[in-house]
C-alpha cells in the first residue's frame, strides 16, 4: 500500500515562483542592494575549476568562523541557511506531539516545522501596541514545552530582548526541562549577541545566517552555535556537503577583510535612519525598532499601494493585515540610503 505522511498532506505551504528581476526587492529581507561589485568580482577572482568540481571543504571556514565569533569548529554546525539549523533543532529536539514556543507574529517557518513533524506551535501573541511582554513568555514557558524560540531581534515586529530577559527566559527553560533557540538571523541590526549562553548552557542553541546583513542570500549559508555534545546531534541530521562551496568562500572573505562588516552595518543604518525620519517628516505612521524592516502605514488600501509599486515602480514589498493599531501596513526591508531616497520618491507618488 502506498503511504502519504499525513503532516505533509495537510501542511499549508505557499511557495512564490514570480520571477524577480528587474525589481527593487524589498519584501524578503535581503539586501536590496547587494554587496559591492568591486568585492563580489575580487572573490569571483579567486573561482578555479577544481574549486567548482569538487565538494565544499569547510574545516578551514570553520576555524575562522570560530574565531572570528569565539566558539571551537565542534561548537558549529554549517547549515543551508539558518533555516536548516531550525528545521534539524526541531527534529532532535522535540517529539511528536510535542509542543513549540514562540512569540506571534514571528518567522513563519517555525509554525510550519511544527505541523510538518507533526508539534503543536504555542504562540504568546503581541499586545495590541505592537509590545511583547516578557512575563506572559515566562508564564507560557511550562513542563509540556519541547522548545522555545526566540528570534532576537524579533521578525517582522522588531523587539528585542535584553539580557535579563534572556537569563529569566534560559532560567524557566532549565525548570521545564525545555529546549531553547536563539534565532539571531538580524544579529548585526542590533549587536547584543546572545551567543555565551549558547556556549555556557546545555539544551541552549543559537542560529545565524549570512543572509540578511552579509547579502548571501543566493548562496545558502548560516550556522548553529552550541555544546559540543548537542552540537553533533545537530550534525547527525545534515546531509553530506549541505553547504555551498560559493557561500563560504564569500563568507570567508567578508570575515577576512578588514572594517568591511562595520561598513555594511554603517550602510545599512544610514539609510534605515534616512527611511524613517523622511516619512515620518512626511505624515507617514512608521512602527521602526531594530532588525532590517519597518512596518509603515498608508493612506490608501496597503494591498493596493504593494500592487502599484510593483506594477508602476518596480518595487517589491508587502502587506500585512491586522498588526496591532496599525491594522493594515506595508512592511519594508531596508538598504542603503540611495535606494531608501527611491523608494520614498516612489511610494509618496503612489500613496495618494
Amino acid at each position: 500500500m502506498y503511504y502519504l505522511n499525513e503532516n505533509v498532506k495537510d501542511l499549508n505551504r505557499i511557495f512564490d515562483q514570480n520571477s524577480r528581476e528587474g525589481y527593487i526587492r524589498m519584501d524578503l529581507n535581503e539586501n536590496p542592494g547587494g554587496l559591492p561589485e568591486e568585492f563580489i568580482a575580487k572573490v569571483l577572482s579567486e573561482i578555479t575549476p577544481e574549486f567548482i568540481s569538487k565538494y565544499p571543504e569547510t574545516l578551514e571556514f570553520t576555524e575562522k568562523l570560530g574565531k572570528f565569533i569565539g566558539a571551537e569548529v565542534d561548537e558549529i554546525c554549517l547549515t543551508n541557511g539558518s533555516a536548516e539549523g531550525i528545521r534539524h533543532i526541531i527534529e532532535a529536539y522535540t517529539q511528536p506531539g510535542g509542543k513549540i514556543l514562540s512569540v506571534d507574529p514571528s518567522y513563519a517557518m517555525y509554525k510550519v516545522y511544527a505541523n510538518m513533524y507533526g508539534r503543536e506551535h504555542v504562540a504568546v501573541h503581541y499586545n495590541e501596541d505592537l509590545t511583547i511582554d516578557i512575563d506572559k513568555i515566562i508564564d507560557a514557558i511550562k513542563p509540556d514545552i519541547d522548545l522555545v524560540v526566540v528570534l532576537n531581534p524579533n521578525n517582522p515586529v522588531g523587539d528585542v530582548y535584553s539580557y535579563e530577559d534572556m537569563d529569566r527566559i534560559v532560567e524557566a527553560c532549565k525548570r521545564a526541562e525545555a529546549t531553547l533557540l536563539i534565532d539571531e538571523a538580524y544579529y548585526y541590526f542590533y549587536p547584543n549577541s546572545f551567543v555565551k549562553y549558547a556556549l555556557e548552557n546545555d539544551h541552549v542553541f543559537l542560529t545565524r545566517t549570512f543572509s540578511k546583513l552579509f547579502s548571501l542570500a543566493g548562496c545558502r549559508l548560516g550556522y548553529v552555535v552550541g555544546q559540543a555534545e548537542g552540537i553533533a546531534m545537530v550534525q547527525k541530521l545534515c546531509t553530506p556537503h549541505n553547504v555551498n562551496a560559493f557561500g563560504i568562500k564569500f563568507a570567508q572573505s567578508i570575515i577576512e577583510t578588514e572594517g568591511f562588516i562595520d561598513e555594511l552595518v554603517a550602510k545599512q543604518i544610514e539609510g534605515k535612519e534616512y527611511l524613517v525620519k523622511t516619512l515620518r517628516e512626511k505624515g507617514y505612521t512608521v512602527n521602526a525598532k531594530e532588525g532590517n524592516f519597518v512596518f509603515i502605514k498608508p493612506h490608501l488600501p496597503a494591498d493596493e499601494v504593494v500592487r502599484r509599486m510593483k506594477e508602476e515602480k518596480r518595487f517589491l514589498i508587502k502587506s500585512y493585515k491586522g498588526i496591532g493599531n496599525l491594522d493594515d501596513c506595508l512592511r519594508v526591508s531596508t538598504g542603503e540610503k540611495a535606494i531608501m531616497e527611491k523608494f520614498i520618491e516612489a511610494l509618496v507618488d503612489v500613496d495618494k
